[in-house]
């Protein structure tokens, strides 16, 4: 029997569930929201967001780096708003 593939991210994607940030407090993913994504999609190695101060050339120094580079075209206020909180 194969069963449909299932679509979206398994998790309330609302501000009012607690998942997700409002886009004046930096917007992205909260730790209950990353809690609740690993739970519904087993296997993931989604992390919560680097905010403070790294090392250079550490693994978070390297995911703050990773980050910033991929979501330099965000223009819309929510992109901009992670950013903020990335220190990008």
């Amino acid at each position: 029997m194969v069963t449909a593939k299932k679509r979206g991210m398994g998790i309330k994607t609302s501000v009012k569930s607690g998942n997700f940030r409002k886009t004046k407090t930096g917007a992205g993913m909260t730790t209950k929201g990353v809690k609740a994504y690993r739970k519904a999609n087993p296997g993931s190695k989604l992390k919560t967001a680097v905010t403070g101060k790294v090392k250079k050339g550490s693994k978070a120094a390297k995911r703050r780096k990773s980050f910033c580079a991929r979501s330099k075209g965000w223009t819309g206020e929510r992109g901009k708003a992670a950013r903020r909180r990335w220190k990008c």
